[in-house]
């Protein structure tokens, strides 16, 4: 992460048909959130306060609001667009939202209950990926939940065995060949995917014990930890 606090990675998001391109992209997405949800609700009180990084378009905050109408949420991403989107997304219920423009620096101080960060880490590369981290590692209580969940592949032949996977799991989903094609080239280009061992200690680094996977999914693999 740069002093700022913000990434300098050039992959930005289409913010114009955010949510159902994601649905299609992301397979079994919105249980996604649902078990996040429930990783968190095992350690966050009724009423707890939970950190959400990328909470642009509003899609996991309006699964967690339905699933625990006692919890208030703190969104923060870079887009305004984004972050506009997520208030037409959760309606009446942004009210239990405080939203902040901006990357994890620019965050409350918490101390939070609970945090996600979902499809985001990927955009950063490794020395801001640990910034990051250990950013919200800071703002929880002891023994917090923090749930993660990105791209993350092996390295070597695997890595574009995956990737190609991938690419045909988005043809499937009516995706054009050579746009699904192009977006391997993407991924190995232009987006700083780790190995999910180097995820692994990235998060334990950061300060997060007794991390386990949740999710496995082709190229996209969650994880929860606790702030130790």
């Amino acid at each position: 992460m740069t002093q700022s606090g913000k990434s300098n990675h050039a992959f930005t998001r289409d913010t114009s048909d955010y949510a159902a391109r994601t649905e299609r992209l992301v397979p079994g997405l919105y249980d996604v959130y649902r078990m996040a949800g429930v990783l968190l609700a095992e350690c966050v009180s009724p009423s707890g306060r939970v950190l959400v990084l990328g909470a642009g378009g509003g899609l996991e905050l309006n699964a967690f609001l339905e699933m625990q109408p006692g919890w208030h949420f703190d969104g923060i991403d870079p887009s305004a667009e984004m972050l506009n989107q997520a208030r037409v997304t959760l309606g009446d219920h942004s009210q239990r939202v405080s939203f902040t423009q901006g990357y994890i620096d620019d965050a409350p101080d918490g101390p939070f209950d609970g945090a996600t960060c979902l499809l985001t880490l990927h955009f950063l590369p490794q020395d801001e990926r640990l910034h990051t981290l250990q950013q919200i590692a800071r703002r929880l209580r002891s023994g917090a939940p923090l749930v993660v969940m990105h791209h993350s592949v092996p390295e070597g032949a695997d890595r574009d065995m995956w990737l190609r996977r991938n690419a045909a799991m988005m043809i499937s989903h009516g995706m054009p060949r050579q746009q699904a094609a192009q977006s391997v080239e993407t991924f190995n280009t232009r987006l700083p995917i780790l190995a999910p061992q180097q995820d692994q200690a990235l998060l334990a680094a950061a300060g997060f014990t007794d991390i386990q996977l949740f999710y496995a999914a082709f190229t996209f693999k969650g994880w929860v930890g606790y702030r130790s």
